[in-house]
């Protein structure tokens, strides 16, 4: 987020001094930050018909003719493409039990088929990122007997191409197979996409989207619209009650996310902070929408909103302590959030103690939404050390550019991995989704990679995205700024080493430029339903 999920050209920022008749205001960077697009008051007279229950009775009803579909396909494949397709339509969480004994029938079934080896390895390489994607063990030697003396694989269809990418993605530290098979299928696939002369049907439409950003890299459920267009085109392939059920069961979703949108848009518009936060950026409605995305299911309403206040108020802090805040203000900020006092924070600009109040609300609401689903210990410690690390990280920032200082590469990612606001939010949602507070708590202490490479992507897709507007703003280097003066690289070998996130860089990020890929996003799949006919 985030998800989830800055880096170039330095530019010196223009900044402002206000003055009072009693005292000089320090000064302050100009926020250059677009307004916020969105009109609340439209938002807020959103409304769905299928929110009423009758819907809910067809989807079940519809859920059982669709059922019946697994017991009545006897082919392994058939099976397999019935399991993915309910997956990337949305529906996993009715075809739970099918789809768990239907794989456990067909793993042996797939290895003898006696179908043709260029089949037999679409089916194998389908059945394999299935396995993987539902937790189950699947050794990378499944693919390995596809490939000839050379160690290449014969096939040229594009399908079985695209799910052997697809499948490459799951791979494991050490897996070399599976990176090598990845270079192979990504060079014949950029091969077919040069030619002029070759067409693409309708089942290889996301060509593009599988280079780019493949499934493992994707969210699913910002995806599930896509797919019901795109299997909706292919009339004669997709079975049309499945395809009706999904359809139905986007805009029941839909409604409830809906609902979900307005009870936070209440909550930003009571808290005051639009009006009193003016140098911040206004952004609910894409945090909620990141929100969606880690939390889509319509019985996790209790968390998309509690996490779209922590998004939101994690964007607040970092433009307090980049933007708005003198070195001495962040600094006693720092020590408010340090001991988590409110009368730390008097003396501060209102607009700055709003803030803190904010963080301490959410927080302990969030502990108490918590406590009452878990039933067992207080998270609010644990919460309160990942705001205060993210403060100090924050304040160690402001202090390089209250001296203009350029940190080294390593300096800055050891630094920034803290600060990209990943430690917090992977936090939250490690205890919002975990069952057993003691399994946290251990997972905290021995398996902090998962939280600090998640915390590196974000921050290096936020780099990518944002670094244009954070340079004119006159914030501390990026890591491309820094890798490009200290192995003394132009702009553009620096970003060559972020190759892999180049698409990221033209999407952006949603919280500085809005009005990109992320609006149209967030109106098809918050806004607009889907017609059923």
């Amino acid at each position: 987020m985030i998800l989830s999920v800055s880096l170039f050209s330095t530019m010196q920022t223009n900044k402002r001094q206000s003055t009072t008749k009693k005292q000089s205001l320090p000064e302050r960077k100009i926020s250059t930050y677009k307004p916020n697009i969105w009109k609340y008051d439209h938002l807020l007279t959103l409304t769905s018909e299928y929110s009423e229950g009758k819907y809910k009775v067809e989807a079940e009803k519809l859920k059982e003719k669709v059922s019946c579909t697994f017991s009545n396909t006897i082919c392994p494949l058939d099976l397999l493409e019935l399991i993915d397709s309910i997956d990337k339509l949305g529906l996993s969480c009715y075809f739970e039990v099918e789809t768990k004994e239907a794989l456990k029938k067909i793993i042996m079934s797939v290895k003898t088929s006696s179908s043709s080896k260029e089949e037999n390895l679409y089916s194998t390489a389908l059945c394999f990122r299935l396995l993987r994607e539902h937790g189950h063990h699947a050794s990378q030697d499944m693919l390995k007997d596809f490939f000839d003396g050379k160690g290449k694989l014969k096939v040229s269809d594009v399908k079985t191409l695209l799910e052997v990418l697809e499948g490459s993605y799951m791979s494991m530290e050490d897996e070399n197979l599976l990176d090598d098979t990845r270079l192979f299928t990504t060079k014949n696939l950029k091969s077919l996409v040069s030619k002029s002369d070759y067409t693409f049907t309708n089942k290889e439409y996301n060509l593009s989207n599988s280079l780019s950003f493949p499934l493992a890299w994707r969210v699913k459920w910002y995806d599930v619209r896509k797919h019901i267009c795109a299997q909706e085109l292919e009339c004669n392939n997709t079975n049309p009650m499945l395809l009706k059920l999904a359809k139905l069961n986007f805009n029941i979703v839909q409604a409830t996310h809906q609902k979900d949108l307005k009870h936070v848009l209440r909550w930003w518009r009571n808290v005051s902070i639009v009006e009193d936060l003016n140098f911040t950026r206004d952004r609910i409605v894409e945090s909620f929408f990141y929100a969606v995305g880690v939390a889509s299911e319509p019985q996790q309403g209790s968390m998309r909103k509690w996490l779209t206040k922590v998004i939101e108020s994690v964007l607040i802090v970092d433009d307090v302590y980049d933007i708005y805040g003198s070195l001495a203000q962040v600094q006693q900020f720092t020590r408010a959030i340090e001991t988590w006092d409110p009368n730390a924070v008097e003396g501060l600009p209102e607009c700055m103690q709003i803030c803190f109040r904010s963080i301490d609300r959410t927080t302990v609401n969030v502990s108490i939404s918590f406590q009452e689903k878990k039933g067992d210990a207080s998270r609010k410690p644990i919460l309160k050390q990942v705001w205060q690390s993210f403060c100090k990280e924050l304040l160690l920032e402001a202090k390089w550019d209250s001296k203009g200082y350029t940190p080294s590469f390593l300096e800055y990612l050891d630094n920034k991995w803290k600060s990209s606001g990943g430690n917090v939010l992977s936090i939250h949602v490690i205890l919002g989704l975990s069952q057993d507070f003691s399994q946290v708590i251990d997972f905290l202490e021995n398996e902090q990679d998962l939280i600090y490479y998640s915390s590196f992507i974000i921050r290096l897709c936020n780099d990518l995205g944002t670094s244009a507007a954070e340079q004119e703003r006159g914030d501390v280097p990026s890591s491309i700024l820094c890798y490009m003066r200290e192995a003394n690289v132009k702009e553009d070998v620096a970003k060559r080493r972020w190759i892999w996130l180049n698409r990221k860089e033209q999407i952006g990020d949603g919280f500085g430029v809005q009005d990109r890929e992320t609006r149209q996003q967030i109106l098809s799949s918050l806004v607009e339903p889907l017609p059923l006919k």
